[in-house]
């Protein structure tokens, strides 16, 4: 190890502005922050947009009126157009932040869905259906910020620090949910429900100014990184100067290891889809309780995730810098051990009949799910840096389906609103995060797969004109 290296790896880690790194990590953080403060800004607004509200006249008189009254149909999709967008460009933006750099890609994507969000109101005042338009396209451009946020790690996070960086980012997803919610609900009830979507659009582009400023899509442009940390980056992680990287799709839909990802992404967001919005509902019909009564308590599994991430992605690179165990059983441990604990709450959701009890295991499930985090969601980069990006869309883009279709199968299976036919909804949640960590333990690794072994363009050429002559 030389003395450049030394240095920077002896520097005291809490002093977190003293490498660059560390700064993009944090800004990645409130860039995830932003991502679902505009995601969410909306599934509050919509309730004020079309609950009735008192206005006086000139005999002092008050009279009842709302400004929309869209019913539950329309509301319902109005809230899902952003997902039939995002779903659309999760390939495109793996592919965007390779081609085009990461930090860039990701900057742009939270730039426009922040500005859009500025013009909803105006929008929405139109037509209902432009307003679905305007969400779809919102969806396209923060569809790309998850899958090209791996093109930055593979230039900025080094192994030893992959994990915790990731999940710090991560991270910052569901802090923005807890923050932005009762923001949300606080902003309406005092300066109108446009207010949201303006305060939200403002602090987006705060936000893009920052990250666009500060943060360079390879650490050999930032003008700022010390030689040490740039010396030590270029060591981990190799030459990091941006190059056309030809991704082998066909190695990608045989590879194992990689639909490992696929289905640990998948069960993740089924059950979490399912913990978070039909648990409420199954407290509702079987208990007549109402978890959105609770005001912060909705908010708590949003709260002890983001906070037992930070410790998942410590424990993670403690455990396989001190080589106790290696990287890919680092791995399983954690995605399997997260899923069959959520296999074992979301079994006990449905046998329980307090509200304090269902509230507990949707905290302990959602909470110890924040384990998988650190596993499958950095396993792309340790399989295939280079190709990490686009993975990650790949991984995202199956994972985005359990939002439609997980809603869809609880709504046909629960007819009658009775306990037995909501025990069957998490029994198959149950079911599927058993088969995703049966899956993920038998397949999954976490070394550098063959067909990621990097090749220039033109040995790349040769080797398929080679293919080509021995087959002929």
């Amino acid at each position: 190890m030389d003395t450049n290296q030394h240095m920077e790896e002896k520097e005291s880690t809490w002093k977190f502005w003293r490498r660059r790194r560390h700064i993009v990590a944090l800004l990645a953080f409130f860039g995830f922050f932003n991502v679902y403060s505009l995601r969410v800004n909306l599934s509050v607004a919509i309730v004020a947009m079309n609950s009735p509200r008192n206005i006086s006249d000139t005999n002092a008189t008050y009279r009842e009126v709302r400004d929309f009254d869209w019913d539950s149909k329309t509301q319902g999709l109005v809230l899902s157009s952003f997902f039939y967008g995002y779903i659309c460009t999760q390939l495109i933006g793996g592919w965007l932040g390779t081609k085009y750099g990461g930090a860039r890609v990701y900057g742009i994507g939270v730039f426009v869905t922040a500005l859009f969000t500025l013009f909803t109101p105006f929008i929405a005042n139109i037509s209902v259906y432009l307003l679905v338009a305007l969400r779809i396209i919102e969806g396209i451009f923060e569809g790309v910020t998850y899958p090209c946020i791996h093109a930055v790690w593979s230039v900025w996070a080094p192994p030893t620090e992959r994990s915790r960086m990731a999940s710090f980012a991560f991270s910052g997803s569901y802090f923005g949910t807890v923050i932005a919610l009762p923001l949300s609900g606080i902003l309406a009830d005092n300066f109108g429900w446009q207010s949201i979507f303006y305060i939200t659009g403002i602090i987006g582009l705060i936000w893009c100014a920052i990250w666009w400023y500060i943060v360079k899509d390879n650490p050999q442009d930032d003008p700022y990184i010390k030689p040490e940390e740039l010396d030590f980056l270029k060591k981990t992680l190799g030459n990091t100067n941006s190059r056309e990287v030809i991704h082998p799709w066909k190695e990608f839909l045989k590879s194992l290891p990689v639909w490992s990802i696929i289905m640990a992404h998948f069960c993740e967001n089924w059950g979490f889809y399912t913990l978070l919005t039909q648990l409420p509902t199954f407290m509702k019909d079987t208990l007549n309780y109402d978890l959105k009564k609770a005001g912060f308590l909705s908010s708590v599994p949003y709260l002890v995730m983001t906070i037992i991430m930070q410790f998942a992605g410590l424990l993670s690179d403690w455990l396989c810098n001190k080589e106790i165990l290696s990287r890919t059983n680092v791995r399983k441990l954690f995605n399997c051990g997260a899923f069959i604990s959520q296999t074992i709450f979301m079994m006990l959701a449905a046998y329980l009949l307090t509200p304090t009890g269902v509230v507990t295991c949707l905290v302990f499930a959602v909470g110890l799910g924040a384990f998988a985090w650190p596993a499958f969601s950095v396993n792309h980069l340790d399989i295939a840096p280079q190709h990490a990006s686009v993975l990650m869309g790949l991984s995202n883009t199956f994972a985005t389906l359990p939002g439609i279709i997980s809603p869809l199968i609880s709504g046909f299976i629960v007819t009658n609103k009775s306990a037995e036919e909501w025990k069957i909804v998490f029994y198959i949640a149950s079911f599927i995060y058993l088969i995703g960590a049966i899956f993920y333990g038998t397949f999954a690794s976490a070394e550098r797969q063959k067909w990621a072994i990097e090749m220039k363009k033109e040995d790349y050429q040769y080797k398929n004109s080679a293919l080509e002559l021995e087959n002929n």
